[in-house]
């Protein structure tokens, strides 16, 4: 079955700190793409509503659940787009908390943990404020034109996106169990 195409990817090689991201939507572009469960491929969902771009590469860590029923949604920090389909080792630096129609969606952000540039990036001091204030502003705006509410909650720290990153591991764990 195609839905299951990146079911063999782990969700990561050092849990909870260092993640497998799979992009979905590279760093810099308007058009949101999404894997489509039914045959494996990478589908154009739609173009953002808004003159906004994404501000890092955008996916998701294979075999999660996060608690709006998908994979937990990350956002890898990079200094040139990769691609649609690209796997990144990604070191975890913390979580942007954000509803979706009223639906948590929280955020994990990372950067890639091989690039030499963030090497000391560890947590979201390490950060720049102007890059998390861009984050923070694209995604309490970047649907509005589509007639969606989202609401920003703020940024936990390197601790709290951990945590995240594991609940999201273990409920999906649990939800694969009872399929069985």
């Amino acid at each position: 079955m195609y839905a299951d195409r990146f079911m063999h990817v782990p969700p990561g090689t050092g849990l909870p700190t260092i993640v497998n991201a799979i992009v979905e939507i590279p760093k810099g572009r308007r058009s949101k793409f999404e894997l489509d469960k039914a045959s494996g491929l990478f589908k154009l969902d739609r173009y953002l509503y808004c003159a906004s771009h994404y501000p890092g590469d955008y996916g998701y860590i294979p075999q999660t659940l996060a608690d709006d029923g998908d994979a937990l949604d990350i956002l890898v920090m990079v200094n040139e787009p990769t691609f649609t389909g690209c796997l990144i080792e990604a070191r975890v630096l913390g979580l942007f908390r954000l509803k979706d129609r009223e639906a948590d969606d929280y955020k994990i952000l990372a950067v890639p943990d091989t690039d030499p540039l963030f090497k000391g990036y560890r947590s979201l001091t390490d950060v720049p404020s102007h890059y998390l204030k861009e984050v923070e502003h694209f995604f309490a705006t970047y649907k509005h034109l589509e007639g969606a509410t989202t609401e920003p909650l703020g940024w936990g720290a390197v601790e709290d996106a951990m945590r995240e990153v594991q609940a999201s591991v273990d409920r999906y764990v649990r939800s694969r169990a009872r399929l069985v």
